[in-house]
């Protein structure tokens, strides 16, 4: 019998890949690393290319970011998706780039509705055309693992545009009226003589105070979401958990912003109006923050403390 020859002995010993699969050599990784290198090239050359072909639209995203304190924290919605985007690399890793193309029809409803925005100069629609823009692009260019794996992360960036201005209003409005009367409850029930006509709450009867638009809680309702959002995308849960959450960040932003209210007016009543509006806009909205992740954290472990699970059956236990 002749020797046998080492890599024919290779080759007998070591089994085959299945098919389909990448098979895992040495030789591989360089490839794939530059595979995936080359796919990250030009998603930054699309990302450049959908700046500017949107340019028109970012701008003014800017500017109201800028101007509007209701909507400030949509400025942070695209980088915290990229620090979540970064801390799922490992995750993204094993996801396979393969393009798929029912991202061309995302892509051209999109435009779509841009066109819709152009023509009935309705701005928001624009700024949502973006959004649904760079999901076609991922799910075009990545494929439809990493679109799945990504997918509470591009549902995120919606919260990176202004409601619309009918919507804001019809948002607005209650958010005031509410608050006044949560803020009323909370001071009769602490014992404080106190009426309200409006939006406007007289502490006995001689300290009037007056909650204006700027004090409804929209800006805090906005950061809340976006606190919680994030929130939902960093715990292992099950989605309609996460959904649960998400929600519930509206009621608990009411509750904050009515304790802010119900400490200014306190402050009103022992200290000066000067003191009790700086308190109002400087440090209760940033103590409010930290109650509010407390509160989500509590409800959270509520629901882990709800759901049961039935555990497994041995392997080795004898059928019943």
């Amino acid at each position: 019998m002749s020797e046998l020859s080492s890599t024919e002995v290779q080759s007998a010993v070591l089994p085959s890949p299945p098919a389909g699969l990448p098979f895992s050599s040495p030789d591989a990784v360089p490839a794939g690393r530059g595979a995936r290198r080359l796919w990250l090239g030009l998603g930054m050359l699309l990302l450049a290319l959908l700046l500017w072909a949107y340019w028109d639209v970012v701008r003014p995203l800017w500017s109201d970011w800028q101007q509007n304190a209701n909507y400030s924290v949509g400025q942070l919605v695209p980088l915290a998706a990229l620090w979540l985007l970064w801390r799922d690399r490992r995750h993204l890793r094993q996801c396979r780039l393969q393009p798929c193309w029912w991202g061309l029809g995302l892509l051209l409803t999109a435009q779509l509705v841009r066109l819709w925005g152009l023509q009935d100069l309705r701005e928001s629609l624009e700024r949502y055309a973006l959004v649904m823009t760079i999901w076609g692009l991922v799910l075009l260019v990545a494929g439809s693992q990493v679109f799945r794996r990504t997918g509470w992360i591009l549902l995120f960036l919606l919260l990176m545009v202004p409601l619309p201005q009918m919507l804001d209003s019809h948002v607005s409005s209650p958010l005031q009226s509410l608050s006044t009367r949560g803020a009323v409850v909370m001071l009769e029930l602490a014992g404080v003589g106190v009426n309200s006509s409006g939006n406007v709450i007289v502490l006995n009867e001689r300290t009037s105070i007056e909650v204006a638009e700027a004090c409804s809680g929209l800006r805090m309702l906005t950061a809340f979401i976006v606190v919680t959002a994030v929130l939902a995308c960093l715990v292992d849960r099950p989605r309609w958990q996460k959904g649960i959450l998400l929600i519930s960040s509206v009621p608990v932003a009411i509750v904050c912003n009515v304790a802010r209210l119900f400490a200014t007016a306190l402050l009103y009543m022992w200290t000066s109006k000067d003191l009790a509006e700086k308190f109002f806009h400087d440090f209760a909205g940033f103590a409010m923050m930290p109650i509010a992740i407390a509160l989500l954290i509590g409800e959270l472990r509520l629901l882990k403390c709800l759901v049961t699970h039935e555990p497994a059956p041995a392997a080795d236990s004898p059928p019943s």
